[in-house]
């Protein structure tokens, strides 16, 4: 499980200087997923020894009576309740000022671990007259400058000794972990309870591996499972951008974690583009997918309703080709019942294994179906196949010219691989290798 580092400060002290620095590409701050766009705000860190989940706040201003400035001090109290760790960026050409007292203040009261870092120390000079900040009573604090590098790496020694040692999630072999996301008031909670049975939940819920994570055993058709609660943040009245941005952070925590993600999507308001985030999240990381509309209950019924929604939701969700959909109701139980089922299959899919003999039997049907074209005059060759991992189901397809297949060809690959051996409803991928060769 990755943790969650904040960056809080007032506005235009370099947080999102800071955050571009970290992630170590300025251009990273939108990266292209199938069809969505990455939050700008938060994103994983992983090119240190210890990877974390970065997140990048607006500006802070305790005493204001201004909409904007409300609703980012708003957003970072939100980062500090979410965060494990906690940097509070300062600026050394502004100096100390009764806004960063109130701050600091307010980050002590948290009682969680907090690295005062002074932001614009481009020289000797601007360090010299950093003293001034230790009136804030912290032990220490990392002056750097974000812009130019400096103090990079004793920011990263100060984060490295906070984070825990990445550990192998223990698992029970034959456990499937399932996570239900989605924005916030689609109706998790209301699944939940109706899977689960309310008072008939079979075990006592035990705490997960991060804070306000409740992980639920359950046996199904004599299968163990394992519901990640990823209903996330329960502030009251505090629904805003903010709580939209968090709630993609809960899902791509419990993603980690879960082999099928249960994504809700809320009938009456459509797929959104958050639901596109949180989505391409899952698609990345590998996951099973089943996407639940929500609240079906409530939209007024023509002929042709479900059949539009589910065009709407197959056009914007083109990546994830392969998710079942199901539209129920929490509310009424409507379909509930299906849920599990559809999740057995699924999850027999995302953890079967084929034969070599199978594999290799059913590429030889797929090229001489369709044999591969001429690359530059020589044929493309494929001389054996073999499984190499599921969850997802992968496989190594070894070549004489593995950088040369063309994407229309592996598609077409997939798509046999997907008929042949049942892999509708999960994603698979191909790796193409030469003879002694890297993985292409």
């Amino acid at each position: 499980m990755l943790k969650t580092v904040a960056i809080v400060g007032r506005p235009n002290v370099g947080k999102s200087t800071l955050f571009n620095r970290l992630l170590g590409q300025r251009k990273a701050i939108v990266e292209d997923f199938p069809g969505v766009t990455r939050d700008r705000h938060y994103a994983e860190i992983t090119r240190y020894d210890k990877p974390f989940l970065l997140v990048d706040t607006g500006g802070f201003e305790p005493q204001t009576a201004d909409q904007l400035l409300c609703q980012m001090r708003e957003q970072s109290q939100v980062a500090v309740e979410e965060a494990d760790i906690i940097v509070f960026l300062l600026d050394a050409r502004d100096g100390l000022t009764p806004a960063d007292r109130e701050i600091a203040a307010m980050l002590r009261r948290t009682e969680k671990p907090v690295l005062f870092v002074v932001n614009k120390v481009d020289g000797d000079k601007q360090e010299a007259g950093t003293v001034d900040f230790y009136r804030l009573g912290m032990d220490a604090f990392i002056p750097l400058s974000a812009e130019h590098g400096r103090g990079i790496g004793e920011l990263i020694d100060a984060l490295e000794a906070l984070l825990p040692e990445q550990a192998a999630v223990a698992e029970v072999e034959t456990e499937v972990r399932l996570a239900l996301i989605g924005r916030p008031n689609v109706g998790k909670s209301s699944l939940v309870n109706r899977m689960l049975g309310y008072e008939r939940v079979v075990a006592n819920p035990v705490a997960g591996t991060t804070r306000d994570s409740i992980d639920t055993p359950f046996m199904f058709d004599q299968q163990r499972y394992v519901l990640i609660d990823t209903a996330g943040i329960r502030r009251k009245g505090k629904v805003s951008e903010a709580l939209e941005k968090f709630s993609a952070i809960h899902a791509l925590k419990a993603m980690d974690r879960a082999h099928v993600v249960l994504m809700v999507i809320d009938a009456v308001e459509g797929i959104t583009d958050q639901d596109l985030t949180i989505a391409g999240y899952a698609y990345e990381k590998g996951r099973a997918v089943v996407l639940l509309v929500n609240k079906w209950d409530v939209p007024e019924k023509e002929n042709h309703t479900m059949a539009r929604f589910v065009e709407e939701v197959r056009r914007r969700c083109k990546f994830l080709p392969f998710a079942p959909l199901l539209f129920v109701s929490a509310l009424t139980g409507q379909r509930i019942n299906k849920i599990m089922p559809l999740v057995a299959e699924v999850a027999e899919q995302f953890n079967r294994r084929i034969t070599t003999g199978q594999i290799n039997q059913g590429l030889e049907e797929f090229l001489a179906k369709h044999p591969p074209s001429l690359v530059r005059g020589q044929r493309l060759k494929f001389y054996y196949a073999t499984q190499s991992a599921v969850r997802p189901p992968t496989f190594v397809l070894f070549s004489n010219r593995p950088d040369d297949v063309h994407f229309s060809y592996e598609r077409y690959l997939v798509n046999c691989f997907r008929e042949k051996f049942g892999f509708d409803k999960v994603p698979l991928r191909l790796q193409f290798r030469g003879r002694g060769k890297e993985t292409h």
